[in-house]
Formats: C-alpha cells, sequence, structure tokens
C-alpha cells in the first residue's frame, strides 16, 4: 500500500439549500468513519480556523486514491491536492 499527504480544502457554497448541506455533512462524515475503520485514512487532521483538513491516506496506487477521493459526497466543493510519500531513511528500518 502507498500513502499520500492529502489536503483538502472545502468551498461548499453559501446558497446551498441549508437541508441539503445537512444531508452532504452527515454522508461525508459517515464515508470518513468507515474510510478510517478501513485503514484508507491513516490520520488526519483540521487546519485550525476552517473546515479544512489535512491527513495521511492510505490507497494501492494512485488511481484508487483518486476513485476514493472523488467518491467523498463533498468532491463537487473541494480543492484537493496530493503528494504521494515515500519512505524517509530516517524512518525505522528504511533503506537509505
Amino acid at each position: 500500500m502507498a500513502e499520500f499527504l492529502v489536503r483538502i480544502a472545502v468551498a461548499v457554497p453559501a446558497d446551498l439549500d441549508p437541508a441539503a448541506r445537512r444531508e452532504l455533512v452527515a454522508a461525508e462524515r459517515e464515508l470518513g468513519r468507515r474510510l478510517v475503520e478501513e485503514g484508507t485514512i491513516v490520520r488526519i487532521w483540521r487546519v485550525p480556523g476552517t473546515t479544512n483538513n489535512v491527513g495521511v491516506w492510505r490507497a494501492a496506487d494512485a488511481s484508487a486514491l483518486h476513485a476514493v477521493v472523488r467518491s467523498l459526497p463533498l468532491a463537487p466543493w473541494c480543492t484537493i491536492d496530493v503528494t504521494a510519500l515515500a519512505v524517509h531513511p530516517l524512518e525505522g528500518g528504511a533503506e537509505a
């Protein structure tokens, strides 16, 4: 499994129907919990003062990660930046 640094900036339109917003946020939270449980989201942090987040995600490859990220209910309103990660030599047991 490959690891990726995923930065997500959320920009849901202010004029989105409040009921639709609540449904989207609930669906996003439910899918997020499932992704944590299955190990796709390894760690995730909120960017203070925003609804944006930064996380370490795992997937078989970049295409698999793309499919998961695009499946997020809020994806149409997000700017998503992904950086593939490689093991650093200082990491325990890693080769130089």
